[in-house]
């Protein structure tokens, strides 16, 4: 196979997968626009704000988070960002679900596929939600003592003891 052969089918294999991309994002963007105008999401994001509120995040943070949950950092992306531009996530929000995206996405469609490769579902689930809740949780509480206004300040009994 010469340069420009291998050329055309890295140009033919990535329009591809950029047309399937669309082809899914286009009609999840849609869909969630529909579900966002019937007030579905707000009843939906009431309901998983308890969720988003353990890690220290707005209930506007519920609907990116299940969808990334859901459909993938790929597909999730367009409502994290949707939202984020939009104002209704902060950028402290939107990197408490970096992190637990990282771990904890598209949790249908990958454990499908390795259960169908013979990994126990159950285990996949359950390792990935408990793996991505610790993580996320150590990740807010270590920001939190981070920016706290007296971070990195001795104690004042300490001070006064030498």
């Amino acid at each position: 196979m010469n340069i420009i052969d291998a050329l055309k089918e890295a140009a033919l294999g990535s329009c591809s997968l950029v047309l399937q991309v669309l082809f899914i994002l286009i009609p999840v963007m849609i869909l969630l626009q529909i579900i966002e105008e019937l007030g579905i999401a707000h009843r939906l994001s009431r309901m998983l704000g308890r969720v988003t509120r353990l890690f220290s995040m707005s209930d506007e943070a519920a609907m990116p988070l299940l969808v990334g949950i859901v459909f993938g950092i790929t597909y999730g992306a367009g409502v994290i960002i949707d939202a984020s531009s939009s104002g209704k996530l902060t950028k402290q929000e939107c990197f408490v679900l970096a992190v637990f995206l990282s771990i904890c996405h598209a949790l249908v469609e990958d454990t499908l596929l390795f259960a169908s490769l013979g990994a126990s579902g159950w285990i996949l689930v359950l390792g990935r939600l408990v793996l991505a809740i610790l993580l996320t949780f150590a990740v807010v509480k270590w920001q939190i003592r981070a920016h706290s206004p007296v971070a990195g300040t001795q104690h004042p009994a300490r001070t006064n003891a030498s």
